[in-house]
């Protein structure tokens, strides 16, 4: 393991970690996996198991972690994607999503139980407008939503 940055979010995985690493770094540009340590004989999960695989997706560093059944992923830490334009959103809405469930507002779990936030950066331009009636319709427009539609938030923002 190599982290050289401040702060490293750590992913707990029962003990499908390569799998989701496997995901993530296939779907973002500036990927890779960095490194892997493996469970030894007598350890916590099998030998051989990976025990941590260090990654980066855009840069950003993580850790996954296979630490058996104890804890689970869950929407208290989310992932937010800002993408560049519909066909990202589209794209990364179909594969994080696939085998996972769908939420309000462009949130969805992936199979792997990890939450992301699937949207665009107008959204906090459009909710930083001094403007409430603006922000209002944006608001709701969006609340509506399940995957991000960049077209309905800028006609809400539009009025």
């Amino acid at each position: 393991m190599s982290i050289r940055q401040k702060i490293t979010p750590y992913l707990w995985f029962d003990s499908n970690a390569a799998a989701a690493v496997d995901l993530y770094v296939s779907v973002f540009a500036r990927s890779r996996v960095v490194g892997t340590v493996r469970y030894a004989e007598g350890g916590m999960m099998p030998a051989g198991l990976p025990m941590a695989i260090e990654f980066e997706l855009e840069g950003q560093r993580f850790v996954a972690l296979n630490g058996g059944p104890h804890f689970q992923l869950n929407e208290a830490v989310s992932f937010f994607v800002e993408c560049a334009d519909q066909a990202e959103i589209d794209r990364l809405w179909a594969v994080l999503g696939d085998g996972g469930q769908y939420q309000q507002c462009g949130w969805l779990r992936d199979r792997f139980g990890l939450a992301w936030q699937i949207n665009c950066g107008l959204v906090a331009d459009f909710m930083a407008d001094r403007d409430e009636a603006r922000r209002a319709r944006v608001l709701q427009a969006m609340m509506a939503m399940v995957k991000i539609d960049i077209a309905v938030l800028k006609a809400a923002y539009d009025g």
